[in-house]
């Protein structure tokens, strides 16, 4: 049986620092997006993800792959957003099957309040506090991560 590979002094100021740094800003944001327009982090995503799709719409299955999460989580999230008249559920067409999440004016018209708060947040927890090399050199990292865990 081998040994673990214990973190040396600096491999675990990096693992604590990038844990303390997610779940803060992740906290931030939450909380910002619920008081704001009363979304979750996920669901502020989903409306993202399908403003930017053709004619606001995506499979559940690419949906919940670009969201890195289940079907069934995403279809839950989907579910939520529908209640609300954020999203809309469609057939796919040539594909009975298929499902579409489509999103709605009114969808849309929520993204487009929650937006500026939303950047700004994300410049003021994060962007902003970073010089341009420190976020040159964050994104290099964590597209390697990225990467390699895809692998």
């Amino acid at each position: 049986m081998t040994q673990p590979r214990w973190l040396d002094s600096e491999e675990k100021a990096a693992w604590n620092a990038f844990l303390e740094v997610s779940h803060r800003v992740e906290r931030r944001v939450e909380h910002h997006l619920r008081e704001q327009e009363g979304l979750s982090h996920p669901q502020y995503e989903i409306l993202v993800r399908l403003a930017d799709a053709p004619e606001w719409q995506l499979r559940m299955t690419e949906l919940a792959e670009s969201l890195l999460t289940s079907k069934s989580g995403a279809s839950y999230q989907i579910g939520k957003l529908e209640k609300a008249g954020l999203v809309r559920r469609s057939s796919c067409p040539g594909d009975d099957r298929g499902v579409l999440a489509v999103l709605t004016e009114e969808g849309m018209a929520t993204l487009r309040r929650a937006a500026p708060g939303h950047v700004e947040l994300v410049r003021s927890s994060l962007i902003d506090l970073l010089s341009r090399e420190q976020l040159a050199a964050l994104t290099d990292g964590l597209d390697t991560v990225a990467r390699r865990i895809e692998e």
